[in-house]
């Protein structure tokens, strides 16, 4: 495998695996504030964070020249992704939530085969995601119908991301991007958040929870995206991200002592088999480009 190719990978594992340890930290707050006040929150940070960790005042020159469409389609599709996915964390249990919002890159990824022989992949990266979803538990606990549909909606939103991320990325504005984007969300929900609960979001003893979250859920995971869409495309990054259930699972396992049942196994064995099959699908497509 190319060692750009197997980088773009590790980056994406390393994203996953920071957000999936961030989510236990949301849940905390979520005993105290709402979802939109922890969202806000956390872009708030977020944005300081990559602005001052990227330089990104560096790029204010370059603003009037800027592809703004695109540049706002991407900042709207982070800011509604990342507020429907903790209101539906809110109020479904996280393998359900996380299940449901795959729908979004895994339909992507569906759209964007050109080869049949893909189709494995993704139907077993699909069949994996739906095995690690507790559907007992859906039928007879803590179901939400509000919390489904929030989910899904994450899910549309985190295909659009991944679209107008890959056409951000073109822009060569580097991580300057995710400054941008994440600075406009925040921009746009703090109004919202001082409207509906102004005392929460400016008090400051839950700001070190929230800078956690910042940290691990948001500038470390959109950096990493960026640099992995680079060399990727649209189906492997979407069948890629299937691993995300699968980390969350075995993060689960490790810091809360929650058991994997059979199922939920198959699901972990279907979903890295699709991972590694649509890797080396890449890796041999662009062998073949090369001796072309």
């Amino acid at each position: 495998m190319p060692n750009a190719q197997l980088l773009a990978v590790l980056y994406m594992v390393l994203s996953m695996t920071s957000y999936q340890i961030s989510a236990s930290f949301a849940k905390q707050l979520f005993t105290v504030l709402d979802p939109l006040t922890v969202t806000i929150l956390r872009l708030c940070f977020a944005a300081i964070i990559v602005c001052v960790m990227f330089r990104s005042w560096k790029i204010i020159s370059r603003l009037p020249y800027l592809k703004w469409k695109d540049l706002l389609c991407y900042s709207a599709a982070l800011g509604l992704m990342n507020i429907l996915f903790y209101m539906s964390l809110g109020r479904l249990p996280q393998g359900i939530a996380v299940g449901l919002e795959f729908v979004g890159p895994l339909g992507l990824a569906l759209l964007s085969i050109k080869n049949r022989s893909d189709y494995i992949w993704v139907i077993l990266a699909i069949l994996g995601i739906a095995l690690m979803v507790p559907w007992g538990q859906a039928a007879n606990h803590q179901f939400d119908l509000l919390g489904a549909a929030c989910a899904l909606g994450a899910g549309l939103c985190w295909a659009f991301y991944i679209f107008f991320g890959q056409r951000v990325v073109q822009q060569n504005m580097g991580m300057h991007a995710l400054t941008i984007a994440i600075s406009i969300s925040a921009l746009c929900l703090l109004p919202f958040g001082l409207y509906h609960n102004a005392a929460a979001v400016l008090d400051t003893q839950h700001w070190g929870k929230a800078i956690t979250i910042a940290i691990l859920a948001t500038a470390i995971p959109y950096a990493l995206d960026l640099k992995a869409l680079k060399q990727l495309n649209k189906m492997s990054y979407g069948t890629l991200s299937s691993l995300s259930p699968a980390l969350a699972a075995l993060t689960g396992f490790i810091l809360l002592g929650e058991r994997i049942g059979v199922l939920q196994w198959i699901a972990l064995a279907c979903i890295m088999l699709a991972s590694v099959g649509v890797t080396l699908r890449a890796a041999r497509q662009a062998r073949k480009a090369k001796t072309a």
